[in-house]
C-alpha cells in the first residue's frame, strides 16, 4: 500500500470513478462529499469519510478536489468548515475541477500563506476515461510540488503534464474545451447538412470515422446521435459554463463567438443532456 494518504472532495460523475482508481491503486483515501448518500458506494470499497473539508485535511498528505465550478471551490476553501479554516501546513492541494484561472491564483496564494502548495490540475476526458484511468491531466503550479504528486496523478491519467504556474492548467483546459465545443457543434452541423440532403446519419458518421477526421469523440457522439441517446456523459451545461470562462479570459475569435452563443442559448433547455444535444439547438435554427 502506498504511504501517501489521499483526501478526496467531490464524488460527482467524474469524482466518483477517479477516487475509485486511487483505492484500486492501494492508496488510503478519505472522502468528503456534500451529499452524504454519494459516499456509501466509495465507503464500501474501503474509503473512510470526513464530515467537513476542515476535518478531511487534517490527516492526508494530498487533498484532491473535483467539483463543478468556482462557487463550489470558494465554499470548500472559505466556508466555515473549509480547508483554510483548518490552518494546516505542508499539504499539496490539487484542484482537478474546471474552474477559472483567477480562482486558482487566488486560492494558491492563500494556501501558500499557510505553508501549503496548490496545483490546478483539470482533466481532459469523460466518464469512460475516468473509469479506465486514461485521462489527460494538465497542471499549473510549483514544479517541485508537481513532481511530488505526479505518481498519484499518473494513476488517474495516461498523461500528467505541468504547463506553467498557477492558473496555467485552467487556461489549457479552457482552450481544449473550446475546441471540444467546436467539435460537438461541427459534428452536429455536418449531420444536419447531410441528413437534409438525403444522406443517412449513420452512413455519414461511418465515412467520417474512416477518414482523416475520425476520432474517438466523433465516433462516440456520432453513435449517440444515431441512437438518439443524450444521457449526459459530459453535460451541455458544463461546456456552456466552460465557454463562459473562456470568454472571460479572451475568447473572441469568429468560431469562438459562434459556439459560445449557441451553447449559451441551448443551456436552458438542454443543459442536463449530453454535450452532443447541441444538435437539437442547431436543428431548431
Amino acid at each position: 500500500m502506498s504511504t501517501t494518504k489521499i483526501g478526496w472532495i467531490g464524488l460527482g460523475t467524474m469524482g466518483n470513478p477517479m477516487s475509485q482508481q486511487l483505492i484500486k491503486a492501494n492508496y488510503t483515501v478519505t472522502v468528503y462529499n456534500r451529499t452524504k448518500e454519494k459516499e456509501d458506494a466509495i465507503k464500501a470499497q474501503g474509503a473512510t469519510t470526513a464530515p467537513t473539508p476542515s476535518a478531511l485535511i487534517q490527516q492526508p498528505d494530498v487533498v484532491i478536489i473535483m467539483v463543478s465550478d468556482d462557487k463550489a471551490i470558494k465554499d470548500i476553501f472559505y466556508g466555515e468548515d473549509g480547508l483554510l479554516s483548518a490552518k494546516t501546513s505542508r499539504k499539496v492541494i490539487i484542484n482537478m475541477s474546471t474552474v477559472s484561472p483567477a480562482i486558482s491564483k487566488e486560492v494558491a496564494a492563500k494556501c501558500l500563506e499557510q505553508g501549503n502548495h496548490y496545483l490546478d490540475a483539470p482533466v481532459s476526458g469523460s466518464v469512460k476515461q475516468a473509469q479506465e484511468g486514461t485521462l489527460v491531466v494538465m497542471v499549473g503550479g510549483d514544479a517541485a510540488a508537481f513532481e511530488q504528486v505526479k505518481p498519484v496523478l499518473e494513476k488517474l491519467g495516461k498523461l500528467a503534464m505541468r504547463v506553467g504556474d498557477n492558473g496555467a492548467g485552467n487556461v489549457a483546459k479552457l482552450a481544449i474545451n473550446t475546441l471540444l465545443g467546436f467539435a460537438a457543434q461541427g459534428l452536429a452541423e455536418a449531420v444536419i447538412l447531410a441528413r437534409n440532403n438525403g444522406i443517412d446519419p449513420g452512413d455519414l458518421t461511418t465515412l467520417i470515422n474512416n477518414s482523416a477526421l475520425g476520432s474517438a469523440f466523433g465516433k462516440i457522439k456520432g453513435d449517440a446521435i444515431i441512437n438518439d441517446n443524450y444521457k449526459a456523459a459530459f453535460a451541455l451545461k458544463l461546456i456552456a459554463k466552460d465557454l463562459r470562462l473562456a470568454k472571460d479570459i479572451g475568447l473572441s475569435t469568429p468560431l469562438g463567438e459562434t459556439v459560445y452563443q449557441t451553447f449559451q442559448q441551448a443551456e436552458a433547455e438542454y443543459g442536463n443532456e449530453d454535450i452532443i444535444a447541441i444538435i437539437k439547438q442547431v436543428d431548431h435554427k
